[in-house]
């Protein structure tokens, strides 16, 4: 008998993570919505996975990105199977598998055929920055350059059949760059597989991960909500587009409608010229100040909850970190707890259609406001 008869023999485990998407520029744009800060922990569940990055113990950005968002989505524990009668796990204790990633890295491996744009389209808008020089297939003799969303592609004069890396990428005629991402485990690269299409050239990218390290938290506490506000991220996207590049401060300012009663009813009442805006944005800096007012108007607010006067501050420099989501963004919520904790949401619409139980992608920024005694 040999000695190795009666060794156990090695399992091969399923990879933790399987994801594969015909079209990256929507999932490369909720990254560069965090792409503030190169190291990043990503958080992978069987509903998605979560994108976090931080600067100066101060701002925090999260991506959620949701497992509907890709073609295909399969998650596998990295944790063995626990017995049913078995009193260790944790029912709260949320299974998933966390690394830290270079967020560049993984963009420019996105990027690396030039066509998963510099950034999604805004709602409303044909514009998609960035052109790229098309790679040369079998026929074609065009050096033609486009851009990345109406440039035509030619299908190659190949056997046309749809097996294989077709069954990941589409066929020859669709737009867009398509990518199959894989996670081994622990201690493992995460494995990209980019091609244009299934007839044009593939490349293989593996990035090291590491080990993820405890970042910074920043509980938002609804209870204590002293300000909530939602509009159209025009709006407020407008509003920062017009602020001084000396301005190094920024300060929200809320004040609740005043309410009279009527039939028994508290209703806001009409604000007159001299009283306090409902909401005003002001910036400060070297040079001056700018105010914006916003009118009690529920196509400029669509919402606008105030439990009593508000004044909180924040970096100018924090704050522009957000703008690259709020561009691609349709709608924004903004909510302040008493301690001056800003939570701002941005909605990233999806290209695909919806669906029942999908839910949308969407990045928030938490951010500490300044101490009254550094102002």
């Amino acid at each position: 008998m040999s000695q190795n008869e009666d060794a156990p023999e090695e399992v091969q485990l399923p990879p933790v993570l399987k994801a594969s998407v015909h079209d990256v520029r929507y999932f490369a744009t909720l990254l560069r919505g965090v792409n503030f800060v190169n190291r990043a922990t990503v958080t992978i569940t069987k509903t998605g996975f979560v994108v976090v990055v931080e600067e100066a113990r101060t701002l925090l950005g999260t991506a959620y990105i949701f497992a509907n968002i890709f073609d295909e989505y399969t998650y596998n524990s990295e944790t063995p199977p626990v017995p049913q009668d078995s009193q260790t796990l944790d029912p709260e204790e949320e299974d998933n598998a966390a690394f830290e990633i270079p967020l560049n890295t993984l963009i420019e491996c996105l990027n690396i055929f030039g066509t998963a744009g510099s950034s999604a389209p805004s709602a409303g808008s044909g514009n998609v920055t960035g052109k790229y020089k098309k790679w040369k297939k079998g026929g074609d003799d065009s050096d033609q350059e486009g851009d990345d969303d109406t440039g035509s592609r030619r299908q190659s004069n190949g056997t046309g059949s749809t097996r294989g890396i077709d069954s990941y990428f589409g066929n020859a005629s669709d737009k867009g760059t398509g990518m199959r991402m894989t996670y081994a485990g622990s201690g493992y690269p995460l494995t990209l597989l980019i091609a244009e299409d299934a007839a044009g050239p593939t490349t293989t990218c593996e990035i090291t991960t590491y080990e993820a390290e405890p970042h910074l938290e920043l509980p938002f506490d609804p209870s204590r909500m002293v300000l909530k506000i939602i509009l159209k991220s025009s709006w407020l996207r407008d509003a920062l587009s017009e602020l001084d590049p000396s301005c190094d401060k920024l300060t929200f300012i809320g004040n609740p409608p005043p309410a009279v009663p009527v039939n028994g009813r508290q209703r806001p009442q009409p604000r007159a010229a001299n009283r306090s805006p409902m909401l005003r944005i002001q910036a400060a800096g070297t040079f001056g100040s700018t105010e914006m007012d916003y009118p009690n108007d529920r196509d400029v607010l669509e919402t606008f909850e105030c439990t009593r006067p508000v004044s909180f501050s924040y970096r100018v420099g924090h704050i522009s970190r957000t703008l690259r989501a709020l561009q691609s963004s349709t709608k924004t919520s903004l909510r302040i707890d008493d301690d001056g904790l800003m939570s701002l949401q941005f909605l990233m619409p999806s290209p695909k259609a919806k669906t029942d139980g999908a839910m949308e992608a969407f990045i928030e920024f938490r951010c500490l406001s300044l101490d009254d005694e550094l102002v």
